[in-house]
């Protein structure tokens, strides 16, 4: 994760790509799942290459199988970016 990306950053560069997949913006909050807003497991490979590309975090298929809400998917990046900040330092 960039020095400069905070945890507000990769929530809103989230919520920001998955609105442009379909959902409202006012929909798509922390508890929203993926089934109500309508992403599917193509939808996630996608969200999952903008999240490398624009945070450096690798998510494999494994990674996202089980996560149902925003907001996990939220945790998931921040937890793998600060892990690999920790091991950078």
């Amino acid at each position: 994760m960039p020095a400069t990306a905070t945890p507000d950053q990769v929530e809103q560069t989230i919520t920001d790509e998955l609105a442009k997949l379909g959902p409202e913006p006012e929909e798509i909050t922390r508890d929203a799942t993926f089934e109500a807003l309508d992403v599917d497991s193509l939808d996630l490979v996608e969200m999952a290459q903008i999240i490398d590309d624009e945070f450096g975090v690798t998510l494999t298929g494994n990674d996202v199988k089980d996560i149902t809400t925003v907001g996990q998917l939220v945790d998931l990046v921040i937890g793998r970016a600060q892990a690999a900040t920790a091991t950078a330092s």
